[in-house]
Order: C-alpha cells, then structure tokens, then sequence
C-alpha cells in the first residue's frame, strides 16, 4: 500500500483555514479526502462550517478532536485517528486542520516517528506532503505588534499558557513550507508586497501565495512533497543569516537584516537599558549574546514584535570541563575557526529584521553595552545585575 499525503494546515484564529478547508473540499476533483479538524472551542464552529459545506458524504470522513489544541504535546487522540483512517482504505489524502493556538512542529513531529509508548508507526502509512500556514494580510501587523498574550484575548487553553500572540504568529510563519498571504482583497498593493518582503525575510524558503478568500489553485497546495522536516527546522530567516546565507531581494522593499557579532560581552546594566529601549523598527530578533557577570552561560534572545524573551541557551563549551571541551571540540571542529584564546567560543551573535533599519546606528547603540577595556580587566562579578535570571528549558 502506497503512504497517504498528510497536509496540515495552520495559522491564527480567523486567518482563514477553515475557508481554506471548504476550498479544497469544494475543488478536489473527486480525490477522497480525509480531514481531520482541532477546534479548541466548546462549540466546534469550524467542524460545523465544513459539514454545511457539504462534507458529508459515506466514502471520506471527517473526525473533530475536541479534547484541546494540538499544541506542544504529541497527541495520542491525532495518531491514533490517522492510523485508523489510513488502515480503513478508502481514502487518498489527509488534511488536518490545527487550532488556531496551535504550533506546527508538535503535528508535524507526529508523522516522523515511531511512538513506542503507543505502538504507532505512522512513518509506514503515511508521510506530509506540505506544511501551510494561512497569514490574515489584513489583521497581521496589528496583532503581531499588540503585545498580547493569549491568555489576555482569553484564547489559550488553560491559564498556564503564557505564550504571547507574537510569538505564536512566528512559530507558525517559519515552520511552514507554503504560505498563504490571504484576505489580500482589503489591503492595498503596497501593503501586499510588503507583507510578501516580510513574510520572506522570516521564512526564505517558503513558497508565499496572495489569495482573497483563501481562493488557491489546488496544484500548488497539494501533492507538493514540499515537506522535509530537516530543512523545515532550519528555514527561518534568523537561522539563515546566522549561517551567512543572506537574503538580499527584499531589501528594495525596504526590510532588510544583519547579524550583530561581537566577542566582547554586553554589561548587564547597560544591556538591560538598551532592551527598555528597543528600536522601533525592529521586527524580528532572534540570537545568542554573552553577559559579562553571567560569563558561563549563553543567552537567548528572541523578539518577536512587542514580544522579548531571554532564557539561558547551556553553557558555552568553554565552561566545559576539559574532558568535555576536548571532545567537543573533536566532534564540532567548526568551533575552532570562532575559537579566542582567552575567552573560548564566548561571542554575542544577534540577527535583527525590520523595515528601514539604519544598522550603523543600531550597531553603535549596542557597542555601548559593551564592555570598555578598563571593564575587561576588571571583576566582572561585581556588577549589577538587573536582568532576570535566565530560565532554562
């Protein structure tokens, strides 16, 4: 038996995936099509919507999961309704419609293993085909810049999702390997191509529709074999420029990116006054930065609109012990060509990504952070620390 195609559709609430879904039920050219819906609502307004669009007939199936969002956990519940639909074989396709709080890579985890604690292989029955996220052009910008958690729009799932509407909206952008840029009808063409400049800048590779109504050509959405779980770990904008991979094409758009790189640590007073300050015209950040009176730890930062988060990153391999260092080192040889005698791969790595950044300003502002010459040679450990402690996952 041939493996099924799974496309998992994703994105904000109200973005326009349950248009989407009625689309391809509505356009499927007799393919036998199995959906999969994730409504973390009460009322299954989504399950109900597709039912009225005629979703009903005995040779596909439709199955609603209504016992929570597939979101940062592998759900028992979706696997074991894939490996029932797949096993019954009478269908040629799966579509999964996520929630609109939930995450990407936990679903898309779930067909790239075999779980051994439920004795699942989807890995043998079915393989995706393609991750979609739909982008709302019209409500985007204001919701990734409103600073929001979902708990305060009261949509997260219980009161310890703490997840901030930004960060969820940024997940959801750069896992994917087709972006919808929808509701395209209410903004004007200069708002389109920016939306399509940004959207690049976050997610390269992604291939970036326009639609009005979630309106697609099926070709370009299904039975893509665009999915590749690797590559999709690695398509953010941020990783790219790390990696000096620099997308360039964007920039008469005007958004454009740099990585900030500097083997001096930043002064934690300092720092913490710079990140009260964040320049407006940042969209996007997302890297590491050594903190002088925290000098065995790497940060991460990552913002993402009014969203800042820092947390711990491990320890740099120069805090190692030796045995450890040593072998390190062996196994990532790379380290070396980034290797200081004295202070080892300690070294502050930051991409930035926004519209009309003015990188030499930004750049100075941060050289202040950092520490003088006179400050290296000092105790580090004496200095105020207003920053607060890094959480560690």
């Amino acid at each position: 038996m041939s493996k099924i195609p799974v496309t998992v559709i994703s994105g904000y609430l109200g973005s326009g995936k349950t248009t989407l879904l009625n689309h391809i039920l509505s356009n499927r050219q007799g393919l036998k099509i199995a959906v999969i819906v994730n409504d973390m609502s009460e009322v299954n307004i989504d399950s109900a919507l597709v039912q009225n669009g005629g979703f009903s007939r005995t040779e596909e199936k439709l199955v609603e999961l209504q016992n929570g969002c597939i979101c940062c956990t592998l759900r028992e519940d979706l696997m074991k309704e894939v490996e029932r639909l797949v096993d019954e074989g009478n269908i040629e396709y799966i579509v999964i419609e996520s929630s609109g709080i939930s995450e990407p890579i936990p679903v898309a985890q779930t067909f790239t293993y075999i779980d051994e604690e439920f004795n699942i292989d989807l890995t043998s029955k079915c393989y995706i085909d393609a991750m979609i996220t739909v982008v709302d052009g019209f409500r985007f910008f204001e919701d990734y810049n409103s600073g929001e958690s979902l708990l305060d729009r009261m949509e997260g799932t219980d009161e310890n999702d703490t997840r901030e509407v930004s960060d969820l909206l940024i997940d959801q952008i750069e896992f994917a390997d087709i972006l919808l840029l929808n509701k395209t009808d209410l903004i004007d063409s200069e708002d389109v191509m920016d939306m399509v400049a940004f959207l690049k800048k976050m997610n390269p590779q992604a291939k970036i529709i326009p639609t009005e109504k979630s309106s697609v050509d099926l070709d370009r959405i299904l039975n893509t074999n665009l999915f590749d779980f690797d590559k999709a770990s690695q398509a953010a904008g941020w990783i790219k420029e790390l990696n000096e991979e620099h997308i360039p094409e964007t920039e008469e758009y005007g958004i454009s990116s740099f990585v900030y790189r500097r083997k001096k640590p930043f002064h934690p007073e300092r720092f913490m006054s710079w990140l009260e300050n964040w320049p407006e015209n940042v969209d996007r950040a997302k890297g590491f930065f050594w903190l002088a009176s925290r000098n065995e730890m790497a940060g991460l930062l990552s913002q993402a609109g009014a969203s800042i988060m820092l947390q711990g990153a491990g320890l740099w391999v120069a805090a190692y012990s030796e045995e450890e260092k040593e072998m390190t080192l062996k196994e990532e040889p790379e380290l070396l060509a980034k290797w200081d005698e004295t202070h080892g791969d300690r070294m502050t790595e930051l991409v930035f990504i926004g519209f009309d950044l003015d990188r030499d300003e930004l750049e100075e502002s941060l050289d202040t952070c950092l520490l003088t010459e006179e400050e290296m040679l000092g105790d580090w450990t004496k200095f105020h620390d207003p920053i607060p402690a890094f959480v560690t996952e």
